[in-house]
C-alpha cells in the first residue's frame, strides 16, 4: 500500500488576496485554480499552491464559507506553529521573504536539527523557515 498526504487546507478570507501573498511574498507556484462549488452548491474556487521545486503536499487556499470557518481564519491550531516550509538554503529565502514583507516573528536560530525561524502568513497563521542539518 502506498499513501501520502495530498493537500493541506488553509482557510482564507479572499481566493486573490491569499494567491498574491503565497505567489509573490513566499515565492510558491500556483498549481491549480478552477472553479468548483462547496458543499451547498454556491460557487468557489479550488485553489492549490505549492513552493517551487516542491514534490509532495500542495496547500489548498479555502476561502472560509461561514462564521465557524472564518473564526479559525489565521489561528487553525491556537497560536501554535502550524505549517513547517522546509528549504535547502536557509539565508536566500530568509533575505527574500523579507524583502517581499513577510513578516518574522522571532529572530533566525540554529537548533540542533537546523536553522529556524517562525514567520506569519498574511493572516496570522505561524510557519516555520526551517533548512534542517544535513
Amino acid at each position: 500500500m502506498s499513501q501520502n498526504l495530498a493537500h493541506v487546507c488553509l482557510l482564507i478570507r479572499d481566493y486573490d488576496e491569499a494567491i498574491h501573498f503565497f505567489t509573490h511574498s513566499l515565492g510558491f507556484q500556483l498549481i491549480e485554480d478552477s472553479p468548483s462549488k462547496d458543499r451547498d452548491g454556491r460557487d468557489k474556487r479550488w485553489v492549490l499552491v505549492a513552493p517551487p521545486g516542491s514534490r509532495g503536499t500542495n496547500l489548498l487556499l479555502a476561502k472560509a464559507s461561514n462564521e465557524e470557518e472564518s473564526s479559525r481564519i489565521g489561528n487553525q491550531t491556537g497560536g501554535r506553529v502550524f505549517l513547517f516550509l522546509r528549504t535547502d538554503d536557509f539565508w536566500r529565502d530568509h533575505r527574500a521573504m523579507v524583502a517581499n514583507g513577510v513578516r518574522f516573528l522571532r529572530p533566525p536560530r540554529e537548533e540542533p536539527y537546523g536553522t529556524v525561524a517562525v514567520f506569519e502568513d498574511l493572516y496570522g497563521n505561524q510557519w516555520d523557515l526551517l533548512q534542517p542539518k544535513s
